[in-house]
């Protein structure tokens, strides 16, 4: 498969959801990437410029019905921002026509078929297709990731527990049967659609847990964790949300083997070449406004030792580093570009 293209034609199946607007924005922005084809079942006919006022001057695309030979034709690259469950549809007529794909969804991220059916509560349309597909974290994939036909983007909440873990579990550092994950999401990840839960007054000045008893994010958690362990891990995720629009915090506890090591060391060797992760000093504590809008990831390392818990900080924008930003790292990964083309975007504050 030849990668090294100075420039590829994209296309995005569904991408009126928060995070396909988040690609679209990303994607436009991109030098090497022609935005070719925008799907949408719901809106086809609709000017793209006009469902997303912000792209008013950037695109003049209008969404068209997803097509498979319409995409092929059309498309080096597809990405899927669509719901759980709908890009297993079309999968294995894609890459049966050699078209690279990034899904952004669940579908091929659980390499344990039946569990995802459990946890997603319905059978899987192409499970041969599963073992094709590269788990999209580029601070661990990232060979994998360069000969990709198929990446499986890693999800948001993942994607800041994995961070956070990681570099402690490679070297056998904590007990990996006691680990703790609380995880705050603004509630753009819980996607755009029409629900009471997510009205304003519902959402404002509010601060709340849900999903307590199993999240469908944990066992994509556990997956990756599993793989870098020498041991197997025991996790508990207690999943909230934030009343903003976009940003994770996870406040992560586990407990050493021995005290007298310099986490902050750890961590800082491990991500020293990671262009996206940045280990912050001691004694400073991340922000989730510090990384809207970027695709950065920003740790803090915080040893307790009266109590013998180590506390890593983990923020991140779920619709960037979360989502589309890894996905467009992964890209450039794919083509062997710069790693951080078109993502050197600075955090927007206030």
């Amino acid at each position: 498969m030849s990668k090294v293209k100075e420039s590829i034609k994209v296309g995005v199946i569904g991408a009126t959801g928060y995070t396909g607007s988040e690609l679209l924005r990303l994607l436009l922005q991109h030098a090497n990437v022609q935005l070719s084809m925008v799907t949408s079942r719901s809106d086809a006919g609709v000017s793209i410029a006009d469902y997303w006022p912000n792209l008013r001057g950037r695109c003049d695309l209008t969404f068209v019905l997803p097509d498979v030979d319409r995409l092929a034709d059309n498309c080096d690259l597809v990405y899927f921002a669509t719901p759980h469950a709908v890009s297993m549809h079309m999968m294995r007529e894609l890459m049966n026509r050699d078209v690279r794909v990034i899904d952004l969804s669940a579908d091929f991220r659980l390499r344990d078929i039946p569990l995802w059916e459990k946890w997603y509560g319905v059978e899987h349309a192409c499970p041969e297709v599963v073992a094709q597909a590269v788990y999209g974290l580029p601070e661990v994939n990232r060979d994998k990731i360069r000969d990709a036909k198929l990446l499986a983007c890693a999800g948001c909440y993942p994607t800041a527990v994995q961070l956070g873990l990681i570099p402690l579990l490679e070297q056998s550092l904590i007990d990996p049967q006691d680990l703790i994950a609380n995880v705050a999401s603004g509630v753009s990840g819980a996607g755009r659609q029409a629900k009471v839960a997510n009205l304003f007054a519902e959402l404002s000045d509010n601060f709340k847990a849900y999903g307590v008893s199993g999240h469908r994010h944990l066992p994509e958690i556990v997956q990756g964790l599993d793989d870098v362990s020498p041991e197997k891990v025991n996790l508990t995720f207690v999943p909230h949300l934030l009343p903003i629009i976009r940003g994770i915090h996870a406040t992560l506890y586990c407990k050493p083997k021995d005290f007298s090591i310099d986490f902050q060391s750890v961590f800082e060797q491990r991500y020293k070449n990671e262009p996206f992760v940045d280990v912050l000093p001691v004694g400073v504590y991340p922000e989730t406004r510090s990384v809207k809008g970027t695709n950065v990831c920003r740790i803090s390392v915080q040893p307790v030792e009266d109590s013998g818990v180590l506390v890593i900080l983990v923020v991140e924008d779920n619709l960037t580093k979360g989502a589309a930003g890894q996905a467009v790292q992964a890209m450039n990964i794919m083509y062997d570009w710069d790693e951080t083309l078109g993502l050197n975007d600075i955090a927007l504050m206030p």
